[in-house]
């Protein structure tokens, strides 16, 4: 008896539960979940034949390939202004699930990075390592106002910005641009 009342108590909780991730909407137009099966891969080498070592050590966009060949590139993660490079690293070269949402801005569509896992059956990852791995980086805590816009005080973007202005053209066209208003 005892056995039957816990072998229903353990079928009702894994009912409950549901499946194990999920893509959350973000109320985009337009959105679809999607989760999908796929290689990860170093785009530039699957594109060039241009192949380093681990998918370039962190250095170069990451992509998901699937088994009918379409090259998936994933632009975001759960954290603001992020790619999903930091998330898909750790998986070069390995099958992975790749769970999120595609989305369409006109007429490009894109794949948001939500949740990743080692195919078939690995543990669920939400994608959002990108602020603490960068926080680690540079030196300040992952929870910090400084990790949180990490896009305001990375040294690579202020180093860019400070040798080809905020537009990208040049200081000189900044000053002309920013005294107009």
């Amino acid at each position: 008896m005892r056995t039957a009342i816990f072998g229903a108590l353990a079928a009702a909780a894994c009912l409950l539960a549901g499946p194990a991730q999920a893509a959350q909407s973000w109320g985009l137009i337009g959105e679809e979940e999607a989760r999908f099966e796929a290689k990860v891969v170093d785009v530039l080498c699957e594109l060039t034949g241009n192949c380093p070592d681990d998918c370039g050590d962190g250095d170069r966009q990451l992509g998901l390939l699937k088994d009918d060949g379409t090259l998936i590139m994933p632009l975001k993660n759960m954290v603001s202004f992020a790619g999903a490079a930091e998330e898909l690293l750790p998986y070069c070269g390995k099958r992975v699930v790749a769970d999120g949402l595609f989305a369409e801005n006109r007429g490009h569509r894109i794949f948001a990075l939500q949740f990743v896992r080692e195919a078939p059956d690995g543990e669920w990852r939400r994608a959002n390592r990108f602020q603490k791995v960068w926080a680690e980086e540079n030196g300040v805590e992952p929870d910090s106002q400084e990790a949180k816009q990490w896009f305001r005080n990375d040294p690579r973007i202020q180093e860019l910005i400070q040798r080809d202005g905020k537009l990208g053209l040049g200081p000189e066209a900044d000053k002309a641009y920013f005294s107009k208003e």
